[in-house]
């Protein structure tokens, strides 16, 4: 068997400090994938992430912070941030708003919550 789907509703919400929809949809020792979703004024605690990190807004509108860095995004959004820089997300709207997060390399220490 050579493809494999994974379908976000069957994976089941992680255990993180922030306390918001995290869901993993792949790991492999060169990348982890995991879907972010943050309900009207949610948002995800100040983090400092070990590898380089690529975000794509796929539904709603957010703010996100990356050093002293602060920028509205939207769907079909790509934001980059570097390894070791503090970052956060927050959810401005009236709607849920998803975000796909791509850690490359997969991490091997968690992410240091300020």
């Amino acid at each position: 068997m050579f493809m494999n789907m994974i379908k976000m509703s069957e994976v089941p919400i992680g255990s993180t400090p922030h306390n918001v929809d995290v869901r993993k949809l792949f790991e492999s020792e060169h990348v982890q994938i995991v879907h972010i979703k943050l309900e009207p004024g949610e948002g995800l605690k100040k983090h400092i992430t070990p590898v380089d990190v690529s975000f794509y807004v796929l539904e709603g509108e957010g703010t996100v912070q990356i050093g002293e860095e602060l920028m509205d995004v939207g769907p079909d959004s790509l934001v980059e941030s570097p390894k070791g820089i503090v970052h956060t997300w927050h959810n401005k709207g009236d709607k849920p708003f998803r975000v796909l997060v791509i850690k490359t390399p997969r991490p091997s220490n968690p992410a240091r919550m300020l």
